[in-house]
């Protein structure tokens, strides 16, 4: 249960935010690249090893990309490590394409936070590269105080170092005082391993109710624009019930 600020609950001074499917709408882009990824490596649409691989990336969405492909040709670095450089470059063609969109309430909720004195950190599976060049298309400079990958934390999602690790650059002195807001399951898991006080899964992204409350989610929300009365504590948002 997570306990209003006037019963003891220190106040929220630093959220991480998931980047694709909870504050950018680029869902389609990231199965499209994963898909042409997988192609490279011989496993194509229409095969069951394709349909197998895809229920693998689904799984680990969230995650660290190399990751992801790590899973999927466990034996063999090379072929892992091909995937994840075809993704990028298909990944990273697609922004330059189609650029990207916030979602409906982003901007307005990175506002709010703002203005209320809570810091910001993206956090996200994509790689140091990647991650570049989506906050180069996204202009978000001025409103964010971080922006971390995996490589910037040791580990990547479920762990928790990267929340861990946005916590030490802000100088926050208290895990109760950090918010996480992600739209999967490993999403969940890193922030309930971080120890933060609120844990929100958000719907806009790849993984259902029940997937977010499987990881440790406190309180599902539709999307981020509900994440700043949660985490300012504005309105009353009943915690999830297991």
């Amino acid at each position: 249960m997570i306990v209003a600020e006037g019963a003891g609950m220190p106040p929220v001074k630093l959220a991480c935010l998931d980047l694709a499917g909870t504050t950018i709408g680029d869902i389609s882009m990231v199965e499209r690249a994963f898909a042409e990824a997988i192609a490279t490596q011989g496993i194509v649409p229409g095969t069951s090893a394709y349909a197998r691989a895809m229920v693998h990336v689904h799984r680990s969405r969230g995650c660290p990309k190399i990751e992801v492909f790590r899973g999927l040709f466990p034996d063999n670095e090379v072929q892992a490590q091909a995937a994840n450089l075809a993704f990028e470059r298909s990944y990273e063609g697609a922004i330059e394409r189609a650029g990207l969109t916030p979602l409906a309430g982003t901007i307005e909720a990175l506002e709010k936070l703002r203005d209320a004195g809570v810091k910001i950190a993206l956090i996200t599976g994509f790689s140091r590269s990647t991650l570049g060049r989506v906050l180069s298309a996204l202009g978000w400079s001025d409103r964010l105080d971080l922006a971390l990958c995996p490589e910037d934390a040791g580990r990547g999602r479920p762990y928790p170092d990267m929340v861990l690790t946005a916590l030490l650059r802000c100088g926050i002195d208290d895990v109760r005082q950090v918010a996480v807001a992600g739209d999967s399951e490993s999403d969940m898991l890193c922030g309930s391993r971080a120890g933060a006080s609120i844990i929100a899964g958000v719907l806009t992204g790849v993984h259902s109710r029940e997937r977010l409350l499987s990881g440790g989610a406190t309180h599902i929300l539709d999307s981020i624009a509900d994440f700043p009365a949660l985490a300012l504590g504005t309105e009353a948002v009943a915690p999830t019930t297991r």
